[in-house]
C-alpha cells in the first residue's frame, strides 16, 4: 500500500486527509499554520515539520492549497517538497491554479523524477466532508491511472480530461458557469420575494422542471435567509474567476457574465464579506431590490 501524505489541513484538505486516514492508508500531514492536525494525529495520522520531510516519506502526495503562489513555496520554496522528493514520487495538485502553471511547475518536477498531476475538485466543503467531490484531473495516463486510487477515496466523479494543466482549464470552466448559475438563482429568488410569491412553494416547483440545478436546491435557502455560512468563499471563487479570466484573454473569449460576477464579489470582499459562501452574491441583488442586504 502507497504511503500518503497530505499539504494543506484548510476547510477543503482536512476532511480530504481524514478520508485517507480512515481508509488505511499510512498518511503524513503538514500543514502551514500548527495545530490543524490534531484529530487526524488521533486517528492515526503522523505530522511532520515540512513538506519536505513528507515528501520524503510518501509515495503520494496530495497538495491542497488556496493559490499558486502557496503551491509554488510548497513545492519549491525552503523547506519544500523539491528538497524532500525522490525518483517515482507522485504529486496530486487538488488546489485551483492557473493551468500555466501547473504546466510550468510539472516541468520543473519532472526533472527531479517526480509526476505531477492537476486535480482541482468542486463539490465544496459539503463534498469534501462527504467524499463525494468531483475532480478533474489533467495528466498523463500513466499517472492518472496512480493517482485514481487516491482520489476515489476522496471523491465520487473523477475524470481524466487530458494532459497536464486541463484538470485546471476544466475547473476554470466550472467557476465560469457557477458564476452564471449563482446569478440566476439569486435574481430568481429576489423576484420570486419581491413579486409576493412563497418562495420555498417556487424553489420545489422550479427543481422538477428545466431550472432544476444544486445551486436552486442547496443555496436559494440562504438567498431567501440572507444569511451566508461558509460553503466556498467569496474570496476564493473570486481568485478562481481571475484564472478563467485570464485563460479566456488567452483564448479570445468574452465572458461578460462572469466579468459581471467578478465585480459583484469585488465589492463584496470590500464589504467585509469575503468570508462568506459565494451564494453571498445575492447581496446585491437584494440591494439592488432594496431588501436587506
Amino acid at each position: 500500500m502507497e504511503r500518503i501524505g497530505f499539504l494543506g489541513l484548510g476547510t477543503m484538505g482536512a476532511a480530504m486527509a481524514g478520508h485517507l486516514v480512515r481508509s488505511g492508508r499510512p498518511v503524513s500531514v503538514w500543514n502551514r499554520t500548527s495545530g490543524r492536525a490534531s484529530e487526524l494525529v488521533a486517528a492515526g495520522a503522523a505530522e511532520l515539520a515540512t513538506p519536505a520531510a513528507v515528501a520524503a516519506t510518501s509515495d503520494v502526495l496530495v497538495l491542497c492549497v488556496s493559490d499558486t503562489p502557496d503551491v509554488e513555496a510548497i513545492l519549491f520554496g525552503p523547506g519544500g517538497v523539491a528538497e524532500g522528493s525522490h525518483p517515482g514520487l507522485l504529486v496530486i495538485d487538488c488546489s485551483t491554479i492557473a493551468p500555466g502553471a501547473t504546466r510550468d511547475m510539472a516541468a520543473r518536477l519532472a526533472v527531479l523524477g517526480v509526476d505531477l498531476v492537476d486535480a482541482p475538485v468542486s463539490g465544496g466543503s459539503e463534498g469534501a466532508q462527504k467524499a463525494t467531490l468531483t475532480i478533474f484531473v489533467g495528466g498523463s495516463d500513466e499517472a492518472f491511472e496512480r493517482a485514481r486510487p487516491v482520489l476515489e477515496v476522496i471523491g465520487k466523479t473523477i475524470t481524466h480530461v487530458g494532459p497536464t494543466g486541463s484538470g485546471q482549464a476544466v475547473k476554470a470552466v466550472n467557476q465560469v458557469i457557477l458564476a452564471g448559475a449563482y446569478l440566476g438563482v439569486a435574481e430568481g429568488v429576489v423576484l420570486a420575494i419581491k413579486a409576493g410569491l412563497d418562495v420555498e412553494q417556487v424553489v420545489a416547483a422550479l427543481g422538477g422542471g428545466a431550472a432544476q440545478s444544486w445551486v436552486l436546491a442547496n443555496r436559494s435557502g440562504r438567498m431567501l435567509a440572507n444569511d451566508y455560512p461558509l460553503g466556498f468563499k467569496v474570496a476564493l471563487h473570486l481568485k478562481d474567476l481571475g484564472i478563467a479570466l485570464g485563460l479566456a484573454t488567452e483564448s479570445g473569449v468574452e465572458l461578460p457574465v462572469t466579468e459581471l460576477c467578478a465585480e459583484i464579489e469585488r465589492a463584496l470582499v470590500a464589504d467585509g464579506h469575503a468570508d462568506d459562501d459565494i451564494s453571498a452574491v445575492a447581496r446585491r441583488i437584494r440591494a439592488l431590490a432594496h431588501l436587506p442586504s
